[in-house]
């Protein structure tokens, strides 16, 4: 089982997750890995001062030099420098646990370390841990920029994540700062605030849940379960996350929801691509079974719908055993060389979440990121095709043949989604 923690600095920190559960206080079972120190410091800080859980003081590991926003110091310098210390921290937490489920990873693309150094030890729990999960977060850079050089940086991370883990579940930058503004109303936003909408969603998924298969007893393996539920092919790895509702604390004893309402917006923030509850094109429809394309205006919106592989949604709180989830189940929502019984899943709890009497979660595989993915691609090989900044990378190891194989790997992820 996992334990979730995010970290205080979201752009470089890697934590890997496990749990524990002491007899005072609940130490995470957790590993953080930074090159420079302070973050760390500042992380272990803030878990000990909440009073509610903490982080373990032996399992951290930093060093004094950061890998200057370059994916290849990271990956081919730090990794393999720190390689052994690393691996027996997390050998250390691994026998802790009565069973291991797998490892969750949290991670940056748009720096160096969280993005090399975070290749490279998931490369390294692979070969470690050959028949244990491993899940990948992935919070995705700005698309305004946060460093020069991380359209290349995010290249050759998803390149080699692809290689090596089970699943990529993917955070936008931009889309939780909208959260926070839009539907937050946080007027200055800070990593904090980032940090803390990525942690509700993500314990909207990882909190205890009665799968369709246990109804009567919470999932003994989150991890495993969200695999076979969700991934059912190699080739296809990338989970997007939506949660509703969203809003500040102090509008939570004015607000009233409804089942029907919630997955209502749910399906067609699907449908649409939405990444919040704010803003859906109410105009998107899946296309009618059998049905043709024969105006220019009905392809234009069929190019708009979201085609999934697989979903999940989770339902938290009241009367969560009479919601009828039939919508969800629709084969026009799916690819159609996967029977839509098998492609959708449902968890249920009449446990509430973090306050809302009601709230609805959706993990999905689809087509959700193939415009950013599309993005990331093509301002890294225009770069490349000016071989700006390469000589960066090749003075680390990273061979211009190394960027072309990623080019290569990510292209055929792009037509393999576009294609469903």
């Amino acid at each position: 089982m996992m334990q979730i923690g995010i970290s205080h600095k979201q752009a470089e920190i890697l934590a890997l997750s496990f749990v524990s559960f002491p007899h005072t206080v609940p130490v995470a079972r957790a590993v953080l890995v930074d090159m420079e120190p302070k973050v760390i410091s500042q992380t272990l800080s803030i878990a000990a001062r909440s009073g509610h859980w903490k982080y373990n003081d032996q399992s951290h590991f930093c060093q004094k030099q950061g890998s200057g926003n370059n994916w290849a110091n990271g990956y081919s310098v730090h990794g393999p420098r720190n390689k052994e210390v690393i691996m027996n921290l997390v050998r250390k937490e691994v026998e802790k646990c009565d069973r291991l489920s797998g490892f969750f990873t949290i991670m940056s693309m748009a720096g160096g370390t969280g993005s090399g150094l975070g290749a490279f030890v998931t490369q390294c729990l692979r070969d470690a841990f050959p028949t244990s999960f491993i899940l990948n977060h992935v919070i995705w850079p700005y698309g305004t920029g946060e460093v020069i050089v991380q359209n290349y940086n995010s290249v050759l991370t998803l390149s080699h994540l692809y290689q090596s883990s089970d699943a990529l579940l993917v955070h936008e930058n931009d889309v939780i700062h909208k959260i926070c503004a839009q539907l937050m109303h946080i007027k200055q936003i800070s990593f904090r605030d980032v940090n803390q909408v990525i942690a509700h969603q993500l314990g909207s998924v990882f909190q205890p849940a009665h799968t369709a298969e246990a109804s009567l007893h919470y999932s003994r393996n989150p991890l495993g379960d969200l695999m076979e539920t969700l991934v059912p092919h190699p080739e296809f790895k990338m989970l997007g996350l939506r949660n509703i509702p969203q809003m500040p604390e102090n509008s939570l004893a004015y607000s009233t929801f409804s089942w029907h309402g919630l997955l209502k917006h749910l399906r067609q923030m699907l449908i649409a691509n939405a990444k919040m509850e704010e803003g859906i094109d109410w105009q998107v429809r899946p296309p009618c079974p059998g049905s043709s394309i024969s105006s220019s205006h009905s392809t234009n919106k069929l190019l708009h719908f979201n085609t999934s592989i697989a979903n999940l949604v989770i339902l938290r709180g009241k009367d969560t055993h009479s919601v009828d989830l039939g919508s969800f189940r629709d084969p026009s929502l799916y690819t159609s060389w996967l029977n839509p019984q098998d492609a959708f899943n449902e968890w249920k709890t009449p446990r509430a979440f973090n306050k809302y009497e009601k709230s609805a979660s959706l993990v999905s595989n689809s087509q959700f990121l193939l415009k950013p993915l599309d993005n990331v691609v093509g301002k890294a090989w225009n770069m490349f095709a000016s071989k700006a900044y390469v000589h960066q990378y090749t003075k680390f190891g990273i061979e211009e043949e190394d960027f072309l194989d990623s080019f290569t790997a990510l292209e055929q992820v792009i037509s393999s989604y576009t294609n469903l």
